[in-house]
């Protein structure tokens, strides 16, 4: 959509569920808060599975549980909280055994093999739980022993491996040998865990610990404009500073990325009979979702919202400062799929946990579990712990995996803060924690969705792609447009060679470019918590790093750095929103935005037209997603003819553009793979600190910035096998 005149600058392969054995579990009931020994009135789990608590829980034979989350340093520690305070909804994660594991994840392959006889035999909660749990005697044991130090179970999920628990901070001191302090960060008050959980030795082959003891929650993955970015640059090409801001709305997006067919096909595929959900901690208010449709003529198709907080749990969280994120996602799950039901799913977070996965997991348990789920917010990799075993990671991995072995595909934004995972990148002006990626989103079993930004403004052609008046829907983009990585820092290549200069570290150290210091941007990395999945091999540009790499794929999610943003509707004058007048330049600045949190319910909708003409839920995508990756980036003469670089020239044949200008590389201090060559204040990014290796440049086919670059959506569709 031309926002007017607005001054701004700048594989086949397989991997889902398990077998369906029928199954009728109750829900593991209550146990009274200081009744020690209480006898538990009974538990989900498997009944297949031996027990592995075999010896007596001795209280003085302890191991450790898990770590303190990062953020809780000791410099901001303010000391305990009161023993009474309530910690309301932990999640105490169990484990499965590692023949368990291992026998799930054979299962979950043959789950999208259509060769095998359990192709889309997806499962209910309850045969996970069964097949795949804990034992119900370890279960009934674990729960026993909570009760015994006062502890509440107010309920066991069916796959058999998260407990719902309440208690207070003191009991919980006393169950698992740890404070729960207060913490000033950043000049805000937080509790979290001052030192690791502790359980007894006996029960470590089954308890994880808890997933949180913290509310340093999950944030969203929306990046405003920023006003500073528009500056007199002498000398710059023609279009530096234009005054036009072309914003994508829902008829641009499906121009740009060739939808438009599946909606005027002999048989339409516009998400009718599909769901879509949207995990948030905050309610929204309907009407902006309406105002959304009519502005840009989504009314007209049969798609409905509605607004649900499921499950036991999940109080009704109201609207809160997270209310933005919740308005675009509910608006765009429901723009590129616009006959799709979509359904924001809230639940109140709690000081311990955080209402979307409340959500998130009380869906899963239902009996029709939605077929889409998006979810734009992020948490550091390493704030959850080193590896796969420590709770908070078990907890996300084991969500995920549920959904995926029960059909329901899941996507994840990447995260916003380029390859600079766990600096905030809301505040941050350079990098200082090293390479990271977002936890929420870097297991094997959902979609990480990436960002790029759209080339035409450093290239001078606006007018090429854009048309200066509106169409239908507002409607203004013309045809595919090139893209690079969305990058906002002095370490963009494509901005720095723009103004002139021939490095990321000499810009950065420059003038002009200390106007630019930044880490905002669309994210990938490599995990440093999972290995590999068999589905992420043998793709062209895909590293040999044993690592599960981010992210899968990407869409357009600038923040008007270069002219363009996307557009949403948010009014609530409470929560920062802005009257949503799509016509006003003014308005169209304050209704728009960024971020890797408009890909992920945009590759959602994406999905529900996949299911519409696949006939049903498909699980994990990913698995097919690379499949066709690997057919298209195997032929070096198809590679190039989808090179991003075409623009409106790029093969119509493509099922992927293949972004191959620019990274998503930020400026960084210090000795965490940053290169800083002195005498220089700021180094950019790197894997060596020794010498210059861009963390990370686009190659040919997948790579960090931008995976396996953006879809055409229609070539996508028709070839989902």
């Amino acid at each position: 959509m031309n926002a007017g005149s607005l001054s701004s600058g700048l594989t086949r392969a397989v991997f889902n569920v398990i077998c369906p054995i029928a199954r009728s579990v109750g829900l593991l009931a209550l146990v009274a808060a200081g009744m020690a020994g209480a006898p538990v009135i009974h538990a989900a789990g498997s009944a297949a599975a031996p027990a592995r608590i075999t010896e007596a829980i001795d209280e003085s034979k302890l191991v450790s549980a898990g770590g303190v989350p990062r953020q809780a340093l000791a410099k901001d520690d303010q000391g305990s909280v009161a023993d009474d305070m309530r910690l309301d909804n932990m999640f105490l994660q169990l484990q499965r055994s590692p023949e368990q594991e291992a026998a799930l994840e054979a299962f979950m392959q043959e789950q999208l093999d259509p060769h095998s006889s359990n192709f889309h035999k997806w499962l209910s909660a309850e045969q996970l739980g069964e097949r795949f749990g804990p034992s119900a005697a370890d279960i009934d044991t674990v729960v026993r022993w909570l009760g015994t130090h006062g502890l509440t179970v107010n309920q066991v999920h069916k796959s058999g491996t998260t407990l719902d628990v309440s208690g207070t901070a003191g009991q919980v001191r006393e169950a698992f040998h740890t404070e729960i302090h207060h913490f000033l960060t950043n000049g805000e008050q937080h509790i979290a865990n001052a030192s690791p959980q502790k359980i007894p030795a006996a029960l470590a082959g089954v308890v994880a610990g808890f997933s949180s003891l913290s509310d340093f929650m999950p944030h969203p993955m929306m990046t405003k404009p920023k006003s500073n970015f528009t500056f007199k640059c002498v000398g710059c090409p023609d279009g530096f500073n234009n005054s036009e801001q072309f914003d994508e709305g829902p008829a641009d997006l499906a121009t740009i990325y060739n939808v438009t067919p599946l909606y005027t096909a002999k048989q339409p595929i516009t998400g009718k009979g599909q769901t879509v959900v949207v995990l948030e901690p905050t309610d929204i208010q309907s009407k902006d979702v309406a105002t959304f449709r009519t502005a840009f003529g989504l009314n007209k198709f049969s798609g409905t919202f509605a607004q649900i907080h499921p499950g036991p749990g999940c109080a009704d969280p109201g609207t809160n400062g997270a209310e933005g994120e919740a308005a675009l996602d509910s608006e765009w799950a429901g723009a590129v799929a616009p006959d799709a039901t979509v359904r924001l799913a809230s639940c109140a977070s709690t000081n311990t946990s955080f209402g979307g996965f409340t959500a998130a997991i009380n869906l899963l348990d239902s009996s029709s579990p939605p077929q889409v789920m998006s979810l734009s917010f992020g948490e550091c990799e390493a704030s959850n712990g080193p590896g796969i075993a420590n709770q908070g990671n078990l907890f996300v991995k084991d969500l995920w995996q549920q959904a995926a072995a029960e059909g329901v595909s899941v996507f994840v934004s990447a995260g916003d803060g380029a390859a600079a995972g766990c600096d905030n990148f809301d505040t941050a002006s350079f990098a200082v924690s090293g390479i990271a990626v977002n936890g929420l989103a870097s297991t094997p079993y959902n979609v990480a969705t990436g960002g790029t930004d759209f080339q035409d403004t450093a290239l001078g052609e606006n007018s090429t792609f854009w048309s200066t008046t509106n169409g239908p829907g507002g409607k203004s983009a013309k045809s595919y447009i090139p893209e690079i990585p969305w990058d906002d820092s002095c370490a963009s290549s494509v901005l720095f060679e723009f103004l002139g200069f021939t490095s990321g570290v000499s810009f950065c150290n420059s003038t002009t470019g200390a106007g630019f210091l930044d880490i905002v941007g669309g994210s990938g990395g490599p995990s440093f918590v999972y290995s590999k999945p068999f589905w992420q091999q043998g793709v062209d540009g895909v590293p040999n790093d044993g690592k599960r790499d981010l992210p899968d794929i990407s869409l357009f999610a600038s923040n008007a750095f270069w002219s363009h943003a996307i557009l949403f509707c948010m009014s609530d004058a409470k929560q920062g929103g802005s009257p949503c007048n799509f016509t006003v330049p003014v308005d169209i600045f304050n209704n728009s935005a960024g971020g890797t949190s408009f890909t992920a319910p945009q590759l959602a909708s994406i999905q529900a037209l996949i299911n519409q003409k696949a006939g049903g839920p498909q699980g994990n995508p990913n698995p097919v997603y690379y499949d066709l990756a690997r057919a298209e980036f195997s032929k070096s003469s198809v590679l190039s003819s989808c090179n991003s670089e075409k623009g409106a020239g790029v093969s119509s044949s493509c099922i992927f553009h293949d972004v191959t200008v620019g990274n998503n590389d930020v400026p960084c201090t210090g000795t965490n793979d940053c290169f800083e060559p002195n005498p220089f204040e700021f180094g950019v990014l790197s894997t060596s600190d020794k010498k210059l290796s861009v963390a990370y440049p686009t190659t040919k086919g997948w790579d960090f910035a931008t995976g396996l670059g953006t879809p055409n959506v229609t070539n996508l569709v028709n070839a989902w096998p």
